[in-house]
């Protein structure tokens, strides 16, 4: 795949809520750190820190899945899905906004930082 070819795709916090509820949940990639995850996540997902996500990925994150990619903002995830895009996977997202945008639209319950 061209770099040119790759387009972030993002899917917002309420669709993703819809999503999670429906009969073909995606699975979801915690980018952010361990320290982080401590504060404030959203399950079910998988933690794969950037620290290491390129050791641990391709053995986490079936290639033919459908994910969403997650961080505190969207910045990180953003990097990590089209690391995944030119590296073979073709259904991955990002969360627009990250686990902050979850908390103020779907989930006002959970911490912010």
């Amino acid at each position: 795949m061209l770099e040119s070819d790759m387009r972030l795709e993002e899917v917002g916090p309420a669709q993703l809520h819809a999503e999670l509820d429906g009969p073909n949940p995606p699975l979801l990639v915690d980018v952010r750190t361990a320290e982080e995850r401590a504060l404030a996540r959203i399950d079910p997902s998988v933690h794969i820190g950037l620290d290491a996500f390129l050791r641990r990925v391709h053995d986490q994150v079936p290639k033919d899945a459908d994910v969403v990619v997650y961080c505190h903002s969207g910045l990180r995830s953003g990097q990590a899905v089209l690391w995944m895009l030119a590296n073979g996977w073709s259904r991955v997202r990002n969360l627009a906004g990250g686990v902050d945008a979850w908390s103020i639209e779907v989930d006002p319950s959970m911490p912010r930082y």
